[in-house]
């Protein structure tokens, strides 16, 4: 029997057979979890993120407590400087690049200048968080004349209203003396409000019926009837006799003076009627008021838990607009998509560039949110 003296046979590298591959082959990303593609609308691209309807969800966030981020990041001490800062920044500064014709931007700070200069109670104490310091101040300027406290139902039960308002006497005022009234109706409907001090009721006999229809139309005054059912749009005339206190035109040209009876009517008619202080506009206010707060809070709750970090929320109200940011600016430069312009946001269409800062401050006085620490995230913002 021959004796190998090499081992070369035995310790020899043999090459594997090829595997016939018999089935289709496996993905490597087989075993991850499978997730539908998000939505998009026709057209390949977002409207912005403000419309986004899947957004990453967070789920619930931790909660260490009430935050005290709106007051700690307001720069304000006082009633008065309060009610200068909540009117100066309810809308955001129209940016450069708008993407709004000049009609539209008219039209915008238009509608700006003519909304009343109301600032609700609530939102004060919610920028100030100090209950019993502020109350003590609203009473020592509203004594001394600075202030007057206008009440626009609502509040409690719809989100129509905003309930205790402040107004500062200054700009009532100037509200008066800018308006169509005659001069002489000016100077006295000033007086009253004088004299009446810090109530909102009107005495029955301190203006003609003349007057009063005046005031009315002006937007100075409403009825009890229209104050009991909530409308703060336009103030609604009383119902007057078919023969009205006015001069009338006769069908020859003429002139024609009413009966002194149909005088008389009208006037009792308006001296057992309760009136009340409004101020022009208030209705418009009103109405932006309520698409404000509905608008932030739908936004809120795409969240599956109804509550969201601050910051995300703030983007989701502003949209995936552009920025004057380096990398924003380098896209626009190489021609790539930075982002939507704003006259194309919900925010800008609908809301005249309402701030986020300001209408989450209303939703927090009116109890539909409330601001909690995270301690990982930023503050966090929870529908109530």
């Amino acid at each position: 029997m021959p004796l190998r003296l090499t081992s070369a046979p035995v310790s020899g590298i043999k090459k594997r057979k090829a595997q016939t591959q018999t089935g289709p082959r496996a993905s490597p990303f087989a075993g991850h979890a499978r997730s539908k593609p998000s939505v998009r609308p026709p057209g390949g691209v977002m409207s912005g993120a403000d419309d986004h309807e899947l957004d990453f969800d967070y789920g619930p966030l931790p909660d260490l407590g009430l935050s005290r981020h709106v007051p700690e990041t307001t720069p304000v001490d006082s009633v008065l400087a309060a009610l200068k800062h909540v009117r100066d920044n309810m809308f955001d500064e129209l940016p450069a690049r708008a993407g709004m014709k000049s009609t539209r931007i008219a039209q915008v700070l238009n509608f700006r200048r003519s909304l009343p200069p109301l600032v609700s109670v609530a939102h004060v104490h919610t920028i100030l968080d100090a209950p019993t310091k502020v109350e003590r101040e609203i009473m020592q300027l509203a004594t001394a004349g600075k202030i007057r406290r206008l009440i626009v139902p609502g509040r409690g039960n719809d989100a129509a209203g905003l309930g205790d308002c402040l107004v500062p006497s200054e700009d009532w005022e100037g509200l008066v003396r800018e308006s169509k009234l005659a001069e002489a109706l000016k100077e006295k409907f000033i007086a009253v409000l004088g004299r009446i001090g810090n109530t909102c009721a009107v005495p029955a006999a301190a203006f003609a019926a003349s007057e009063y229809t005046a005031l009315f139309r002006a937007g100075f005054l409403v009825t009890s009837s229209a104050l009991a059912k909530g409308t703060s749009s336009v103030p609604s005339l009383p119902d007057l006799p078919t023969a009205t206190p006015f001069i009338a035109a006769s069908r020859s040209g003429s002139t024609i003076k009413p009966s002194s009876d149909s005088v008389e009517l009208a006037s009792t008619q308006f001296q057992t009627s309760t009136l009340y202080l409004s101020l022009p506009n208030t209705g418009p206010y009103l109405r932006l008021l309520g698409a404000g707060r509905d608008r932030l809070m739908k936004l809120l709750r795409k969240s599956a838990s109804s509550e969201t970090p601050l910051t995300l929320l703030r983007d989701r109200w502003d949209g995936a607009i552009e920025s004057e940011r380096s990398f924003s600016v380098a896209k626009r430069a190489r021609g790539e998509f930075a982002g939507i312009l704003p006259g194309q946001t919900h925010k800008w269409k609908h809301l005249y560039g309402m701030s986020f800062r300001w209408v989450l401050e209303e939703a927090i006085g009116a109890g539909l949110v409330e601001i909690f620490d995270t301690g990982s995230v930023g503050p966090g913002v929870r529908a109530l």
